[in-house]
Protein backbone atom coordinates (compact mmCIF):
# COMPACT_ATOMS: atom_id res chain seq x y z
CA UNK A 1 0.00 0.00 0.00
CA UNK A 2 1.20 3.46 -1.03
CA UNK A 3 1.52 6.15 1.44
CA UNK A 4 -0.75 9.08 0.08
CA UNK A 5 0.57 12.38 0.88
CA UNK A 6 -0.71 15.86 0.27
CA UNK A 7 0.47 19.33 1.56
CA UNK A 8 -1.09 22.62 1.07
CA UNK A 9 1.23 25.40 2.29
CA UNK A 10 -0.31 28.98 2.14
CA UNK A 11 2.23 31.84 1.79
CA UNK A 12 1.22 35.25 1.07
CA UNK A 13 3.08 37.31 -1.67
CA UNK A 14 4.17 40.92 -2.02
CA UNK A 15 1.40 41.46 -4.36
CA UNK A 16 -1.26 40.96 -1.59
CA UNK A 17 -1.88 37.59 -3.37
CA UNK A 18 -2.33 34.36 -1.56
CA UNK A 19 -0.09 31.83 -3.17
CA UNK A 20 -1.06 28.12 -2.04
CA UNK A 21 1.90 25.52 -2.92
CA UNK A 22 0.03 21.99 -2.98
CA UNK A 23 2.75 19.22 -3.74
CA UNK A 24 1.81 15.44 -3.52
CA UNK A 25 -1.07 13.32 -4.45
CA UNK A 26 -4.45 15.01 -4.18
CA UNK A 27 -7.12 12.09 -4.14
CA UNK A 28 -10.05 11.10 -2.29
CA UNK A 29 -7.11 10.74 0.84
CA UNK A 30 -5.82 13.53 1.26
CA UNK A 31 -8.60 15.48 -0.48
CA UNK A 32 -9.68 16.79 3.40
CA UNK A 33 -5.92 18.12 3.39
CA UNK A 34 -6.60 20.50 0.01
CA UNK A 35 -9.81 21.26 1.49
CA UNK A 36 -9.11 22.81 4.90
CA UNK A 37 -6.08 24.76 3.34
CA UNK A 38 -8.81 26.09 0.97
CA UNK A 39 -11.31 27.03 4.12
CA UNK A 40 -8.60 28.50 6.17
CA UNK A 41 -7.58 30.56 2.65
CA UNK A 42 -9.03 34.22 2.76
CA UNK A 43 -10.74 35.13 -0.23
CA UNK A 44 -11.33 37.94 -1.56
CA UNK A 45 -11.24 41.00 -4.40
CA UNK A 46 -7.93 42.43 -2.62
CA UNK A 47 -6.54 39.09 -2.00
CA UNK A 48 -6.54 36.89 -5.25
CA UNK A 49 -5.46 33.34 -4.73
CA UNK A 50 -3.08 31.18 -7.23
CA UNK A 51 -3.04 27.69 -6.87
CA UNK A 52 0.60 26.32 -7.36
CA UNK A 53 0.15 22.73 -8.20
CA UNK A 54 3.50 22.71 -9.61
CA UNK A 55 4.33 19.62 -7.36
CA UNK A 56 1.33 18.03 -7.64
CA UNK A 57 1.84 13.96 -8.89
CA UNK A 58 -1.33 13.18 -9.04
CA UNK A 59 -4.94 14.32 -8.86
CA UNK A 60 -8.22 11.83 -9.68
CA UNK A 61 -12.14 13.13 -9.18
CA UNK A 62 -11.76 14.05 -6.14
CA UNK A 63 -9.35 16.45 -5.86
CA UNK A 64 -10.97 18.66 -9.20
CA UNK A 65 -13.98 18.61 -7.18
CA UNK A 66 -12.14 20.51 -4.29
CA UNK A 67 -10.45 22.50 -7.06
CA UNK A 68 -14.39 23.30 -8.34
CA UNK A 69 -15.31 24.25 -4.90
CA UNK A 70 -12.20 26.50 -4.68
CA UNK A 71 -13.52 28.12 -7.76
CA UNK A 72 -16.63 28.45 -6.25
CA UNK A 73 -15.73 29.74 -3.35
CA UNK A 74 -13.61 32.06 -5.40
CA UNK A 75 -17.00 33.51 -6.85
CA UNK A 76 -19.11 33.68 -3.79
CA UNK A 77 -16.27 36.35 -2.89
CA UNK A 78 -15.75 38.35 -5.87
CA UNK A 79 -11.88 36.82 -6.16
CA UNK A 80 -9.70 36.15 -8.63
CA UNK A 81 -8.22 32.84 -8.75
CA UNK A 82 -5.30 30.97 -10.94
CA UNK A 83 -3.97 27.42 -11.40
CA UNK A 84 -0.38 27.55 -12.15
CA UNK A 85 2.17 24.91 -12.66
CA UNK A 86 -0.16 21.94 -14.03
CA UNK A 87 1.85 19.11 -15.70
CA UNK A 88 1.20 17.91 -19.41
CA UNK A 89 -1.32 14.97 -18.27
CA UNK A 90 -3.44 16.93 -16.00
CA UNK A 91 -3.83 19.99 -18.21
CA UNK A 92 -5.00 16.96 -20.76
CA UNK A 93 -7.61 16.19 -17.85
CA UNK A 94 -8.77 19.26 -17.42
CA UNK A 95 -9.50 20.32 -20.55
CA UNK A 96 -11.21 16.62 -21.78
CA UNK A 97 -13.78 17.63 -18.65
CA UNK A 98 -14.01 21.43 -19.60
CA UNK A 99 -12.40 22.86 -16.39
CA UNK A 100 -10.04 25.37 -18.76
CA UNK A 101 -13.85 27.14 -19.22
CA UNK A 102 -13.82 27.91 -15.64
CA UNK A 103 -10.04 28.32 -14.46
CA UNK A 104 -7.23 30.19 -15.17
CA UNK A 105 -3.80 28.80 -15.84
CA UNK A 106 -0.66 29.88 -16.06
CA UNK A 107 2.65 28.17 -15.92
CA UNK A 108 4.28 29.87 -13.25
CA UNK A 109 3.50 31.54 -9.98
CA UNK A 110 5.05 35.00 -11.43
CA UNK A 111 3.05 34.89 -14.32
CA UNK A 112 0.03 34.37 -12.50
CA UNK A 113 1.01 37.35 -10.27
CA UNK A 114 1.77 39.26 -13.42
CA UNK A 115 -1.49 38.18 -14.73
CA UNK A 116 -3.02 39.59 -11.59
CA UNK A 117 -1.29 43.03 -11.95
CA UNK A 118 -2.44 43.33 -15.89
CA UNK A 119 -6.01 42.78 -14.85
CA UNK A 120 -5.70 45.46 -12.02
CA UNK A 121 -4.20 47.74 -14.31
Amino acid sequence: MTDRTLTAIPRPHPSSATVLAVSGELDHHTAPELTEAIRETSFSPETPVVIDLSDLSYCDSTGITVLVSAYKRAQQHDARLILVGLNPDLTRVFHIVGLNQIFTFRTTVDEAIDALSAAES
